[in-house]
């Protein structure tokens, strides 16, 4: 099972960063940070078939790509701004961690404005004008 091997190496780099911290905190915050993308890097297989799943499905749904592409763009975002505000926080810089969630919101609703726009304009169009 995957989740075994991530929680072992997860408990692996916390036990010896919390033995490192003491005498190389440098050290110790990179150990977390490369565990941490070996996760991440674990998990990018697992990712793009979801993401090849989701696209199959819309195909036969007869959904257009454009907006199953952006909404995968969304998740995306979602996902890599909280992966760097962890480590950016795990790094003890609180204050830019919040400006990376920050900037990740941002980009999301920039990013949904325009099938925001569609499901207004898809709603107004379906209610009677009277």
């Amino acid at each position: 099972m995957e989740i075994l091997q991530i929680v072992g190496v997860s408990l692996i780099a916390t036990f010896l960063s919390l033995v490192i911290k003491e005498q190389k905190p440098n050290f110790a915050f990179l150990l977390v940070l490369f565990a941490g993308s070996a996760i991440f890097l674990f998990l990018v297989d697992k990712v793009y078939e979801i993401i090849q799943l989701i696209e199959k499905i819309a195909e036969n749904a007869n959904v257009n790509m454009v907006y199953v592409q952006t909404i995968l763009k969304i998740i995306g975002i979602a996902y890599i701004a909280e992966f760097a505000s962890h480590l950016t926080r795990d790094a003890g810089q609180s204050a830019l961690a919040a400006k990376v969630e920050l900037a990740g919101k941002i980009l999301i609703l920039a990013m949904a404005v325009p099938i925001l726009t569609v499901l207004i304009e898809t709603v107004l169009n379906l209610i009677p004008k009277g």
